[in-house]
């Protein structure tokens, strides 16, 4: 990765779905960030977005390597 490297959706869920995913991507060695709206607007005194609305971030230059994370993920929680 270097500073041109782009960060794209990859997953939206409920906090706990996008925490076990990200585990599961730290595992791999594979980075993420996680977009959470309804905790950033408490904290800001604002009340916005939805607490069942999580986004979790990845690389693009991870996709390749992340999919089969993701889909063995979907499979355990029956997506």
């Amino acid at each position: 990765m270097d500073d041109h490297s782009k960060h794209i959706q990859f997953f939206t869920g409920s906090l706990i779905e996008i925490q076990r995913l990200q585990l599961d991507l730290d595992a791999n060695q594979i980075p993420s960030l996680v977009k959470n709206n309804f905790q950033s607007g408490l904290r800001s005194g604002f009340y916005g977005g939805s607490p069942s609305l999580v986004e979790l971030f990845i690389y693009e230059e991870d996709l390749e390597k992340a999919r089969p994370v993701l889909e063995k993920f979907k499979k355990a929680i029956n997506l």
